[in-house]
């Protein structure tokens, strides 16, 4: 406990919340009768809370943007990878308490465990604390994150969506015409974007490509990029 207070410049006045947070679900369960929480509820919270910090600093911080940007942008930066980047950085799994068969399956290892229990460290830090203490704890990894984002060229949503299709062997994408109306003058496509065999996106637009770039933007967006 000691080294993580340390690892995240935050000692903690009542440790059983950090305690808390770092407990999953499958220690609690398996140590049933013995009251022990688990961090899912502080989960709960820290999402918020996260939530709100990033929003309000990236309103205030990036005038530029319009509203379906802000909300792109606030989605990369809580998503669950870039919050399994962040536990990493204070090596979080090191800490975690988890069941036997978890630990036996590498669970301080496996994203979605390590970034819900990231949320549920700031909800321990917001609740021992003030928001804050707590958001300056989470603009420590957000801020370098958002400067990193900025520097990166720009890539199209087809573009990026097979990159990440591509880290998976065996996996191929297609993209299927299934809507065309109106006039010639003023045309709508709609396309769905596949998976295999099963549909990931669909988008429109005034000729295929707009339409092809709108379902591959969907993809991304229900994937949590």
């Amino acid at each position: 406990m000691e080294e993580l207070q340390k690892s995240i410049n935050y000692k903690f006045k009542d440790e059983s919340l950090l305690i808390e947070a770092l407990t999953h679900s499958s220690y609690a369960n398996e140590q049933k009768g013995k009251n022990i929480k688990c961090n899912e509820r502080l989960e709960f919270l820290g999402d918020s809370v996260l939530s709100i910090v990033v929003s309000d600093y990236i309103y205030k911080n990036c005038p530029e943007l319009t509203e379906g940007d802000l909300t792109k942008l606030r989605a990369y930066l809580v998503c669950e990878e870039s919050l399994y980047k962040f536990a990493k950085k204070i090596n979080l799994g090191s800490y975690l308490i988890l069941s036997k068969g978890e630990h036996h399956n590498n669970g301080s290892k496996r994203p979605s465990i390590l970034s819900d229990a990231f949320e549920a460290l700031i909800a321990a830090i917001y609740l021992d604390s003030d928001r804050e203490t707590a958001a300056d704890f989470i603009l420590d990894f957000i801020i370098p994150e958002l400067k990193n984002h900025k520097k990166r060229p720009a890539k199209d949503y087809k573009t990026t969506l097979q990159e990440i299709i591509q880290k998976n062997p065996g996996e191929t994408l297609k993209y299927v015409l299934v809507g065309e109306s109106g006039p010639d003058h003023e045309k709508h496509f709609v396309v769905e974007v596949h998976l295999n065999s099963n549909v990931i996106g669909k988008g429109g637009g005034k000729n295929k490509k707009q339409a092809e770039q709108q379902a591959a933007r969907e993809a991304l967006e229900l994937m949590g990029y």
